[in-house]
C-alpha cells in the first residue's frame, strides 16, 4: 500500500518513514510540491501526506495543482494554530489535516479512516449504486454524476453527500457526519465538515426545479431534500 510523503524536512521524513513501514505502508518521498507533482505524474498512491510551509512549491499550491489531475486523497500537515491554512486546505479538497507536533497513533488512525472511506470494492453491482432525482452515486468507485456529468468529488465530500443522502429529509448532524465520514470526534471551533459541505454546495449543479439540495439547519446540521421537501417542509 503505498504513500506519498511531502516535507521539506529530512528528518521528520525519515522519522514518518520509519512509523508508517512498521504499519506495512510502503512510503515514497518528496521534499516539495514539485517534486511530489513529479512522483504523482509518474506513481499511483492511495494518499498523499503534505506538509503546508515547504520551499520551491508549498502544500497548498501543490494541493491546488493536485486536485485538478488527481482524486488521490491528502492529509494536510498544517501549523498547530494556524486556522487559514486549515481552511484553505479544506477549501480546496484536502481529505482531513493534522497539526504538528502530532501524536504518532493519532496519525496512523487518521490515514486509516480517510483509506477506510476509500476502499473501492473490486464487485461493481446494483447493490452499489445510489439513485436520488438524478444523482447517482456509485459507492464502490466512490463517483458521483448527475444526468451523467462527473462531479468530481473528493472522497469527503462523497462520504458526506452519501450520508446525507441515506437519510434525506431528516437532520444529520456535524457530529454524525464527523464521526461517520472523518472517523474523528468533532472538536470546538472545528470548521472540517463545514468547509467540506460548503465545497459539496458548490459542486452540485442547479437543481431541475430549481430548489437547493440540502439545507443547513442552525444548531442542527445539514438536510438533503427530496422534491416534495425542498419547497419547505418538516425536518425530522
Amino acid at each position: 500500500m503505498s504513500l506519498l510523503l511531502v516535507d521539506d524536512d529530512q528528518d521528520i521524513r525519515s522519522l514518518l518513514v520509519d512509523l508508517l513501514s512498521l504499519e506495512g505502508f510502503q512510503v515514497d518521498e518528496a521534499e516539495n510540491g514539485k517534486v511530489a507533482l513529479e512522483k504523482l505524474a509518474e506513481n499511483t498512491y492511495r494518499l498523499i501526506l503534505l506538509d503546508v510551509m515547504m520551499p520551491v512549491m508549498d502544500g497548498i499550491t501543490a494541493l491546488k495543482e493536485i486536485r485538478q489531475r488527481y482524486n488521490t486523497p491528502v492529509l494536510m500537515l498544517t501549523a498547530r494554530g494556524d486556522d487559514l491554512d486549515r481552511i484553505q486546505g479544506l477549501e480546496l479538497g484536502a481529505d482531513d489535516y493534522l497539526a504538528k507536533p502530532f501524536n504518532d497513533r493519532e496519525l496512523i488512525a487518521r490515514i486509516k479512516a480517510i483509506l477506510r472511506r476509500t476502499d473501492a470494492k473490486a464487485t461493481l453491482g446494483s447493490q452499489h449504486i445510489i439513485n436520488f432525482e438524478g444523482l447517482v452515486l456509485n459507492t464502490a468507485t466512490k463517483q458521483a454524476n448527475y444526468q451523467g456529468h462527473s462531479l468530481d468529488l473528493t472522497t469527503t465530500e462523497f462520504g458526506c453527500l452519501e450520508l446525507i443522502i441515506a437519510r434525506v429529509n431528516q437532520a444529520v448532524s456535524k457530529d454524525d457526519l464527523s464521526m461517520k465520514v472523518l472517523g474523528k470526534t468533532l472538536s470546538p471551533f472545528d470548521r472540517s465538515i463545514d468547509m467540506h459541505m460548503s465545497n459539496l454546495r458548490k459542486k452540485l449543479p442547479p437543481r431541475e426545479n430549481g430548489d437547493v439540495w440540502f439545507k443547513t439547519l442552525r444548531g442542527r446540521g445539514y438536510a438533503m431534500l427530496s422534491n416534495e421537501y425542498a419547497g419547505g417542509g418538516v425536518i425530522l
